[in-house]
């Protein structure tokens, strides 16, 4: 099995969230879940790929060119894939994902966040979509996903299909069972009333 995760290339300022990405990472290695991600060595993508390396886990970085050549690449990943693009980027670690986990990040994350979400929205793929809500650090977005939905441009069973979790156990579990959500479209017309919802 492969995760893909999304966080962020600082640490932050509270320290329980480089504790969450290293745990995160330990984890991985321990189920011998191979880790997807940038490719960085900076932040708490550093912090992740360190923890999976140290546990002797597998590590697959995806980086652009443009960020290789700032030094910014971790040196010690299984395999290191650079790609010309941000879109090559995310295509790619889209392409090599069982399930995508999303850790406390920023601007970077969260695009990566809904993109990937989306994607699933349209039937572009199939896999689940996680937050890591270690500490609350998501409920201000999952407040604003809920409030998507009651205004009526989210519906209801795309929000049942974003899972929120605190930690790799949850993903585990969640993924084992997991059933993709209906596309958006699928009439052409009309958006999907949510047919081929999650078991619970």
């Amino acid at each position: 099995m492969r995760i893909t995760a999304f966080m962020g290339s600082a640490t932050g300022h509270d320290p329980a969230h480089l504790q969450t990405a290293t745990t995160f990472g330990r984890d991985l290695a321990a189920a011998g879940i191979a880790l997807v991600y940038g490719g960085g060595r900076v932040g708490l993508m550093g912090a992740v790929a360190d923890a999976v390396v140290a546990g002797g886990g597998e590590t697959i970085g995806v980086i652009p060119q443009h960020l290789a050549d700032k030094e910014i690449a971790h040196p010690g990943l299984t395999t290191l894939e650079v790609v010309e693009s941000m879109h090559v980027r995310k295509q790619r670690m889209a392409e090599l994902a069982d399930a995508f986990v999303v850790l406390p990040g920023g601007a970077g994350t969260l695009d990566e966040f809904f993109e990937i979400w989306t994607w699933q929205q349209l039937g572009l793929h199939t896999k689940p979509v996680f937050l890591l809500d270690a500490g609350g650090f998501w409920q201000p977005l999952v407040a604003l996903i809920d409030h998507l939905v009651d205004a009526g441009f989210v519906g209801a069973h795309q929000r049942a299909a974003l899972r929120i979790v605190d930690d790799l156990d949850a993903v585990r579990a969640a993924t084992s069972n997991w059933l993709p959500p209906a596309p958006k479209w699928t009439t052409g017309r009309e958006p999907s009333n949510g047919a081929g919802l999650e078991r619970a």
